[in-house]
């Protein structure tokens, strides 16, 4: 395997095929994106792009969690801290844009939970594959934020606007199987299965016509592309949000295991 992926702390990688590279997201806190992870996702793409002796790439969570959202650390550094907040947002928009630009094709895997930086990268994925009984969650609003990340520019694509207005807006959980039905993710298979259809579907992908399928790619994400100022915006209010006494709110509840009690504003 090639010596640009040996800096990485919170990503693990194989090679279940020998053109094909599994990403596998490992911190031992449920695959949280702490500091490490959210700036390790934010760049390994260009280095999965660059990589001569890759097709393909999954990107998977340790055990039993694909990833549990954002560090509660973090969270609390982007609040109080100008420039973790810009360097966050920063790595934010290069999450998104980064998978977009990358020419190999991208397959997830997720499974347990799938939340935050991390279902950024499984709902982007070309490919997304969930085991029936993931819970996939956009937590946003729960915390006080507007819905940024990839929400705005990928969700109304996958399932129409007016599902996607309803898990966004509520943050209600959405299970594997009813993803697949409504559109968010490409397959739903049993949790058993999940690793080896994955594997199955990234060695296609690999063993493909490259050219072919990385055009393909490369033209139907230009819907996202021409999307990217409503992306540029979501994450520019979730951002300005983090300065608000909304996300301080949500993020002592969730610290706390309680339900939020957002103040009144009349700011908006």
């Amino acid at each position: 395997m090639s010596g640009r992926y040996s800096g990485y702390t919170r990503l693990k990688f194989d090679t279940p095929h020998p053109k094909v590279l599994r990403i596998t997201m490992d911190n031992g806190k449920f695959n949280t994106a702490d500091r490490a992870m959210h700036a390790e996702l934010a760049r390994v793409w260009r280095d999965v792009d660059a990589d001569p002796a890759i097709n393909a790439a999954i990107i998977t969570g340790a055990g039993t969690m694909f990833s549990a959202g954002g560090d509660f650390g973090m969270i609390k550094d982007i609040i109080g801290n100008f420039d973790d907040r810009a360097r966050v947002w920063r790595e934010a928009s290069d999450i998104v844009y980064n998978i977009i630009n990358c020419s190999k094709p991208i397959v997830s895997a997720m499974r347990g939970v799938a939340v935050g930086a991390g279902l950024v990268c499984g709902l982007l994925a070309d490919i997304s594959i969930a085991s029936k009984e993931c819970r996939i969650i956009d937590g946003h609003t729960r915390l006080g934020v507007a819905a940024g990340d990839h929400a705005a520019i990928v969700w109304p694509l996958l399932c129409g606007m007016a599902k996607a207005k309803y898990y966004l807006l509520l943050c209600d959980q959405l299970l594997g199987a009813e993803a697949e039905r409504i559109g968010v993710v490409s397959m739903a298979v049993e949790d058993a299965d999940l690793d080896s259809e994955v594997v199955k579907v990234a060695t296609r992908l690999a063993e493909g016509a490259q050219s072919a399928i990385r055009w393909t790619k490369f033209s139907l994400n230009n819907w996202l592309r021409q999307a990217g100022p409503i992306f540029d915006a979501s994450l520019a209010l979730e951002f300005m949000g983090f300065t608000g006494p909304e996300a301080a709110e949500g993020l002592a509840a969730h610290l706390e295991k309680r339900k939020p009690a957002f103040p009144p504003s009349s700011a908006v």
